[in-house]
């Protein structure tokens, strides 16, 4: 039976007023009745000499005598080999008393023969090497712009986004945390505290910045060892930027910013029944984010386009900032995964990249889609999490899409990201079907309108995709919640249009155009109703409301002459008469000519009750026809 080994950490000074759990000293179990330890920190084997390089040590490892059962310090009774090779250990006393207990090794791990070829990915800049710092060095003499983003307070927040309709389209700084509804932890916290939290056997995941590629078998205690060491003493920079620590004792400790919560689909739309500790849930609220001076985080834009909130508890970093407009997202998806990535700046394919510096006690607001690269000048801890939102839907599918096509693994990926949007979609629709009716802001219901064509594309699957297609769709459905998915997906996108205006004939009437942070519709077809006419549905067991009047005014008709170019061949003459009612837009260098113009105006008057009163909708319209003498 192999050796019982244990190691201490000495706990270090809690940051009033949170306390740090008591330091975990090796006790002895029930049956080992027989052990000898004088007393919790010393050990049979124990020296002056041990005991004084114990004072400054941080941590301890200890053994356990296979046969006394007595446990010893590494330190004091080891021979110098590192104790997790040990299989079978014994004491001095044990081993003079009895020559056949030899001290055994443990087997090496297997490994395989054959070669490999490792390809160093940071070698590829010539003349930098696996330098960590070549990141940096490539951005040398790249012009790089002062950043216009907004300083705003906490409390301006609410405000700002229902009266500003371009609100949240840019990143924005919070330099006070005052007035943001959000709590951390005290000042003194240090990544030794983290590790006592959380555990220091929790696996994390490192960066080695150099490669920009994991660097395995780390857990939190083995980095509180490295965080400790002095600058000089690092044999790599090394990062965590993925630590996600919810369901822990520190996760207590941490409240995200009230305009956050307010709009985080996790908080708002997956069920609180359904949120455990077995990880059935997306999880990706709270982040502990822990980078050594020098650490650089090459371009990237957060899993499905999810927003970022940022807050630097100490230290400070760096951003640097690439809009997510369509020909930066197709130049970003073209770098994204190829060579790219480790021979190029981002940033000579882009338009603009902006500078962004954030010290300790500043919080940062990232909006959906935002390429973006971090430098750390300092070692630095942060607290931050990811949200999705419905003010900007079509960026997140587009960021989604680009994950998709560069073949990001889904453990990459935004987790549940699919079954989350059935759970939006339940609830919006249970809103907008209500007796009581909502109001909706337009750019939330244009969100909703691009939720509804991806649902309705998940729906397709499940319709005519392959037997594999359809058994990975349904499963992110919620059956308790999503009883007839395809019906409730249309119905959604149908309910969506209505409050939008549009009257749908088919599923191709109204197509989202995808825009970063916006959403237009083209190619909408319109129609009158009849006053008990029903519009046609692609869902099962639905009506739509019925209007109890409609009326129609007698068309008034005019006729005027006005001088105006003929409409020419091509796509520009289009642009001159969308926006006017005379040539005035029109190039001066164009041939005038007389045109005869008719005039028809309609006003169209829709009543019916409603649980509050009635609604009432005035549709005015004005058509014109212009004809010009051959």
């Amino acid at each position: 039976m192999a050796p019982k080994r244990r190691s201490t950490r000495k706990a270090p000074k809690s940051p009033s007023p949170v306390p740090v759990p008591a330091e975990e000293v090796p006790q002895a179990a029930p049956e080992d009745a027989a052990i000898s330890q004088p007393n919790q920190e010393s050990c049979p084997a124990c020296t002056p000499e041990t005991r004084e390089l114990m004072e400054s040590s941080r941590k301890e490892s200890w053994i356990e005598c296979d046969s006394c059962n007595t446990w010893y310090h590494w330190r004091c009774a080891g021979n110098g080999e590192d104790v997790d090779n040990i299989a079978k250990w014994y004491c001095a006393d044990c081993t003079k008393a009895d020559s056949s207990r030899v001290v055994t090794l443990k087997a090496p791990t297997r490994k395989s023969s054959r070669k490999r070829t490792q390809r160093d990915y940071a070698s590829l800049d010539s003349g930098i090497g696996s330098d960590p710092n070549r990141w940096l060095r490539l951005m040398e003499k790249k012009a790089i712009k002062k950043d216009p983003f907004k300083r705003m307070k906490g409390n301006e927040l609410d405000s700002w986004l229902e009266d500003d309709e371009t609100a949240f389209r840019e990143p924005i700084v919070i330099e006070d945390p005052e007035g943001l509804g959000m709590k951390m932890p005290p000042e003194g916290l240090t990544v030794e505290h983290v590790a006592e939290y959380i555990g220091e056997d929790q696996p994390v995941e490192v960066v080695d910045v150099a490669s920009q590629s994991s660097s395995p078998g780390w857990n939190l205690g083995k980095w509180a060892d490295y965080i400790e060491l002095e600058p000089s003493k690092r044999d790599k920079i090394l990062n965590v930027i993925s630590l996600e620590i919810s369901g822990t004792e520190l996760a207590n400790m941490i409240l995200p910013p009230k305009f956050v919560r307010d709009l985080d689909w996790v908080e708002n739309f997956w069920p609180g029944t359904k949120k455990n500790k077995q990880n059935n849930y997306p999880k990706v609220q709270l982040y502990c984010l822990m980078g050594v001076a020098n650490a650089w985080t090459d371009w990237h834009i957060d899993f499905a386009g999810s927003s970022v909130y940022y807050h630097i508890h100490h230290g400070s970093k760096v951003f640097y900032f690439i809009r997510p407009t369509p020909a930066n997202l197709a130049a970003y998806e073209k770098w994204s995964g190829s060579e790219l990535q480790y021979t190029t700046w981002l940033g000579d394919m882009c338009d603009d990249v902006y500078k962004v510096e954030l010290v300790q006690g500043n919080t940062m607001i990232i909006p959906s889609g935002w390429i973006h690269a971090v430098h750390t000048p300092v070692d630095t801890l942060v607290f931050g999490g990811n949200f999705l939102h419905s003010y900007d839907v079509p960026t997140q599918l587009r960021v989604r899409e680009i994950e998709i096509a560069t073949q990001v693994p889904k453990k990459f990926r935004f987790p549940l990201f699919s079954k989350l949007c059935w759970y939006v979609c339940d609830k919006y629709l249970r809103d907008l079907k209500s007796a009581a009716g909502v109001s909706l802001p337009t750019r939330v219901l244009n969100g909703i309108v691009a939720l509804s064509e991806f649902l309705v594309s998940e729906a397709r699957i499940l319709e005519t995709g392959s037997d594999q297609a359809k058994k990975e769709t349904k499963e992110q459905i919620p059956s308790d919640r999503i009883k007839d998915a395809p019906a409730v997906a249309r119905e959604l996108r149908w309910r969506a249009k209505q409050a939008l205006g549009c009257q749908s004939d088919d599923e191709g009437a109204v197509r989202p155009i995808q825009r970063a942070g916006s959403l237009s519709l083209a190619g909408t077809k319109r129609r009158r109703l009849d006053d008990r006419e029903e519009t046609p549905s692609h869902f099962r067991n639905f009506k739509p409301k019925l209007w109890d009047a409609i009326v129609t005014s007698q068309p008034e008709e005019s006729q005027r002459v006005s001088k105006t170019p003929r409409p020419h061949e091509g796509d520009e003459w289009t642009k001159a008469y969308t926006g006017s009612d005379d040539a005035a837009q029109l190039s001066i260098d164009e041939e005038m000519e007389e045109a005869n113009v008719s005039s028809r105006k309609e006003v169209v008057v829709k009543v019916r009750r409603t649980a509050k009163g009635l609604e009432r909708h005035r549709i005015e319209r004005t058509v014109e026809e212009w004809r010009w003498d051959s």
